[in-house]
């Protein structure tokens, strides 16, 4: 099985191309930072790897319109090699994941604070929810008082 989940946040915007012909199809390519588990150094520094990630279709759209520099998202794929020859006559070896699915991993706000300095543009707001809530500062919402006998769960 060729199976692949990861949380990371966009070295850069997303880079959208279309393919040619009568059906072009979106593809988008960006390469997300993952953290790795365990610090390599001894001096506490967080290590990262570089992956890059290829979408098509309607990935690829939503890849273009929403995501942005520093946003933290989660993408499940598979892993797919390839080669080529360059310019100089070298073989290239390359390793993308192909996306599958893809989603953000923390809430507008979280994102707009931890990735702010890298935001260029923000997607339109969201409307206001129904019932009035605050939120937290941490990416959750506050429940309202009285709200629990609402709820179908205890």
């Amino acid at each position: 099985m060729n199976k692949v989940i990861l949380m990371g946040r966009l070295t850069r915007d997303p880079e959208v191309r279309y393919s040619q012909g009568e059906n072009s199809t979106a593809i988008a390519r960006y390469t997300l930072a993952v953290d790795r588990r365990f610090r390599r150094n001894n001096d506490g520094e967080q290590t990262a790897d570089f992956i890059g990630c290829v979408a098509f279709g309607r990935s690829a759209e939503f890849a273009e319109k929403y995501f942005r520099q520093g946003l933290k998202v989660i993408v499940t794929g598979r892993i797919q090699t390839g080669s080529y020859t360059n310019k100089e006559g070298q073989k290239v070896y390359t390793t993308d994941v192909v996306v599958e699915d893809q989603e953000f991993a923390e809430s507008k706000a979280v994102s707009d604070a931890n990735a702010g300095s890298f935001r260029t543009a923000a997607p339109s707001p969201a409307p206001a929810p129904a019932t009035p809530v605050s939120d937290a500062g941490d990416g959750f919402m506050n429940i309202p008082d009285g709200i629990d006998e609402e709820l179908p769960f205890n």
